[in-house]
């Protein structure tokens, strides 16, 4: 269900805006991304699985809350990641 700390690299690298960068807030939307589509596929098979329903819930919110302030401080930006994460379809 969590991922992997060697896939979680490759996506902090990936997304990065600079060389130490780990917090930005295309880097945590992204990690949140991969996250909330482990977690859905886990509750394909576990479908009362309650807790974890709340928990996708949560993450789902931080991410869209963390995409109303990239829209709101850079628009290209958030444009980019959008397209780069297949969101909004």
């Amino acid at each position: 269900m969590a991922i992997t700390q060697e896939r979680k690299n490759e996506i902090i690298s990936k997304f990065k805006t600079h060389e130490n960068d780990t917090g930005s807030a295309e880097v945590q939307i992204a990690v949140l991304t991969e996250k909330i589509t482990k977690l859905n596929e886990h509750l394909r098979t576990h479908k009362q699985d309650h807790h974890s329903r709340r928990g996708l819930l949560k993450m789902v919110g931080k991410r869209r809350n963390l995409l109303n302030y990239l829209r709101n401080k850079d628009v290209t930006r958030y444009r980019e990641l959008i397209k780069e994460l297949g969101l909004r379809r």
